[in-house]
């Protein structure tokens, strides 16, 4: 089979100065393609901002034969994400890929959580995607292609003591990422999320011993096929560390019916609790018109 390449792609890779975009970027420039460095270069907690992190990177690229621009413009603002598409489009003149990877840590338990914790955190990860990806996705439809990534994370999809507005940001990349396979599906923009687990700048202090187990090289394959040309899945979310790819989805179960016509009592919830919980028979909707057809067939017995 021939090697995956991105030759005459432009990929848009936001937080790419380190860390996990970082090794995004230069995988793809070294497989052709044209890279859009977006790093506000401030710290783990989202303070402070510089252009040495994106430059590095941008330096790297080139020094290795590839093509790449640094931009500096933070992704929390509707004006900072028209600007990263620009930029792609001054210098290379499309956007074929965009890889949501910019994010920030505030964590705090629940009782102490500030608004500034949450505001920031909801700035970065929730509306940092959806303004960096509005203006590209509009150049995708034109051009017929797109491939995206979000990033989400096990905080969201499974909890983590500490993390309520990282975790709640993270989950809503997944509805943000579920929306766009549907709306990018007749333009051949394929969209899907993966939640990491990697040794970062970050994360490095959280993860301890743990961390050396679980470099960035092993996330970069999975984000390296899922924006090729060959990657025809959409809608879909993996869990990536330390060398182990995996699919996460949500299921949907048969349930328990009250019948038809009838309203169930809170006792009846009790005592039906098993059948409700039960994983049996489940279906991975594709969107929500699978929970409808669901009910539908329930109801026509």
């Amino acid at each position: 089979m021939t090697d995956i390449r991105y030759d005459g792609r432009v990929a848009i890779i936001t937080g790419a100065g380190g860390g996990l975009g970082k090794t995004y970027a230069l995988m793809l420039s070294a497989r052709g393609a044209k890279i859009v460095v977006n790093d506000l270069g401030g710290n783990p907690d989202g303070t402070g901002a510089g252009t040495s992190m994106a430059d590095a990177t941008v330096k790297e690229i080139v020094e290795k034969g590839g093509e790449a621009i640094a931009n500096y413009d933070s992704v929390s603002t509707p004006e900072g994400g028209e600007a990263i598409t620009k930029s792609a489009l001054d210098a290379f003149g499309r956007v074929d890929i965009v890889i949501n990877n910019a994010g920030i840590l505030r964590d705090k338990t629940f009782a102490k959580m500030t608004p500034a914790d949450l505001e920031s955190v909801l700035d970065v990860h929730v509306k940092g995607a959806f303004y960096t990806s509005i203006p590209a996705f509009r150049v995708m439809k034109e051009n017929n292609y797109g491939r995206m990534v979000f990033t989400a994370s096990a905080a969201g999809l499974f909890g983590n003591f500490g993390q309520t507005n990282y975790g709640a940001a993270k989950m809503a990349l997944v509805g943000l990422s579920n929306v766009l396979s549907l709306e990018g599906a007749k333009n051949n923009i394929k969209t899907n999320v993966i939640a990491p687990i990697a040794k970062t700048r970050m994360t490095e202090a959280l993860l301890g011993g743990f961390a050396d187990a679980v470099k960035a090289d092993h996330v970069t394959p999975l984000v390296a096929y899922l924006t090729s040309e060959q990657c025809q899945l959409s809608h879909e979310v993996f869990s990536v560390g330390g060398g182990r790819y995996s699919r996460i989805f949500v299921g949907l179960t048969p349930g328990w019916f009250a019948g038809k016509g009838k309203t169930a009592t809170p006792e009846d919830i009790r005592e039906h609790l098993d059948q409700i919980r039960s994983t049996d028979g489940y279906i991975i909707p594709a969107s929500i018109a699978d929970e409808m057809k669901l009910l539908l067939d329930t109801l026509k017995g």
